[in-house]
């Protein structure tokens, strides 16, 4: 039986090989590895978020498709779990906290792996504004707001943002704690009435999966445009299960801890959504009122129908506490990226934003991104503009999940890749889910970024319409411009160089 004595210094000898393996790489362990494979299971789950991603995509399911809505769910499902397949490989072989960004960079060169960080940081922080502001609704219908200003949803937000962000500065062990409740909410909001709704409340026949009830009149007159607008907003509901990546140099041994977080959580949740979409769609006494618009919110429809009314408080509370984990969740990420960029020299004031706190967390990064994100909160002023923000989050990752894929694929064919050497490796399946994955991403992003009138709000402008391509396209310019005149990736180097001459300083000294 193993003592307390062996058990600790098992662990220390974990985490010195964890420490001299990122040293390989060029740098110190400076984050505080605290994590378990459950404390990364959660991130990945809480940052996925079943809750948040049916409510994002289903009342806009419905008005374009119908109950085929499910159906495009299943579709990204299956596109996205081919991508994250690649990401798994690609985490198990360079376990470094900035995911992409330090993939890119190692297989491609600094100078895309700067381009495509710089992409990934304007989706994570446009996803962030997205969840701040549909969990601002919630934070409304709580406290029983009946109003119709689009300010106050904004305050709303900026509001939920705050909270998330204090939670998040509590430090490592307070934010892992609050995961595994917000998994629990999740849990209880998700799978629970899920199953109840399947067992006692179905009001459908498993043929109304089929059927759009004239929901093709709001595309057009088209079933597959309609089909194709909700796999456009369906994809949102499978982002950030990379989020697992970001936390690599906090867990302990995440060559095998983050690819096996990544995909359990991913499939976990992949699964919780079906069920769920699936559950409210057979369980609505009416589904047509939820493509007719009469039914805003189909989910809290189906619950309040089965269970009564009084179900709708504690039912808002859960699910609030489940947006607020995917917020923590979010911001816990989005914060590492920042950091690990700013390490590097790869961005403006990088000194302060690679500072660790006391409670060993980028404390200046967290509060840096918090802020820009509450500044796409203003978006909202615009009227709804949930849609608008979910096409926005979504092309920009789907730019980056398409640039990854390119680049693993490329890499992998040219010997600059070698997928074997990584603890997760799909044998030689590996190159055809590779192919596969490219496929499905570069369909993806043609999908999310077209101009659809649809997902703008009735009074938006033409720049809403093609929100995607014109400012996807203008923060490209921006990186080339930023690429030409700061150079940002001839720093790596140098900051490399200094990482190395302090690490050796230390050895020499005995500090």
């Amino acid at each position: 039986m193993s003592t307390p004595s062996s058990r600790s210094s098992g662990r220390t000898a974990e985490l010195g090989h964890d420490e001299n393996e990122l040293a390989d790489y060029g740098y110190k362990q400076e984050l505080k590895r605290a994590l378990s494979p459950w404390a990364v299971f959660a991130l990945g789950f809480a940052t996925i978020s079943p809750v948040v991603g049916i409510y994002a995509v289903i009342q806009l399911g419905f008005v374009f498709s119908g109950p085929v809505w499910i159906w495009a769910v299943l579709i990204a499902f299956i596109g996205q779990l081919l991508v994250a397949t690649v990401y798994a490989q690609l985490s198990s072989q360079f376990p470094m906290t900035g995911g992409v960004y330090q993939w890119v960079r190692r297989l491609a060169g600094p100078k895309l792996g700067w381009m495509t960080g710089w992409i990934y940081l304007a989706a994570a922080i446009a996803s962030l504004s997205t969840v701040a502001y549909l969990g601002g609704i919630w934070m409304k219908a709580l406290v029983g707001d009946a109003s119709e200003s689009a300010g106050g949803l904004v305050l709303y937000g900026a509001v939920f943002l705050v909270v998330a962000l204090g939670i998040n500065l509590l430090g490592v062990n307070p934010v892992k704690h609050f995961l595994s409740a917000g998994i629990i909410a999740e849990g209880v909001a998700s799978i629970v009435v899920s199953v109840l709704l399947l067992v006692f409340f179905l009001h459908n026949d498993i043929g109304m999966l089929v059927q759009t009830l004239g929901a093709e009149e709001n595309s057009g007159g088209s079933t597959l445009a309609g089909l194709l607008t909700c796999l456009a907003v369906a994809g949102w509901a499978f982002l950030g299960f990379d989020a697992t990546t970001q936390v690599a140099e906090e867990a302990h041994e995440p060559r095998r801890t983050v690819p096996r977080a990544m995909l359990l959580s991913f499939l976990f949740v992949g699964i919780t959504v079906l069920l769920s979409g699936t559950a409210v769609t057979l369980s609505l006494r009416d589904p047509a009122r939820a493509v007719t618009g009469e039914v805003g919110d189909p989910v809290l429809a189906s619950v309040t129908e089965a269970f009564g009314a009084w179900t709708e408080k504690p039912f808002i509370v859960v699910v609030l506490i489940a947006f607020f984990a995917c917020a923590v969740s979010i911001q816990t990420y989005i914060g590492r990226m920042v950091y690990s960029f700013a390490r590097d020299r790869q961005i403006p004031f990088s000194t302060p934003l690679s500072r660790i706190g006391k409670k060993e967390i980028p404390h200046v990064a967290l509060i840096t991104t918090a802020v820009l994100a509450g500044l796409g909160l203003l978006l909202g002023l615009n009227g709804n503009a949930a849609a608008t923000l979910i096409s926005f989050g979504s092309g920009g990752f789907y730019i980056v999940f398409l640039i990854v894929a390119v680049v693993a694929l490329w890499a992998r064919l040219n010997g600059r890749w070698d997928p074997s050497r990584g603890s997760f490796a799909p044998g030689r399946f590996g190159l055809i889910i590779n192919i596969l994955a490219v496929a499905w991403l570069a369909f993806e992003v043609v999908n999310v970024a077209w101009p659809r009138a649809e997902l703008a709000p009735a009074s938006g402008t033409w720049v809403q319409v093609w929100a995607v391509i014109v400012v996807f396209s203008a923060l490209i310019l921006i990186g080339i411009g930023y690429l030409v005149v700061r150079k940002p990736h001839l720093e790596v180097q140098v900051a490399a160089a200094a990482a190395q001459r302090g690490d050796r300083t230390e050895k020499g000294t005995g500090r």
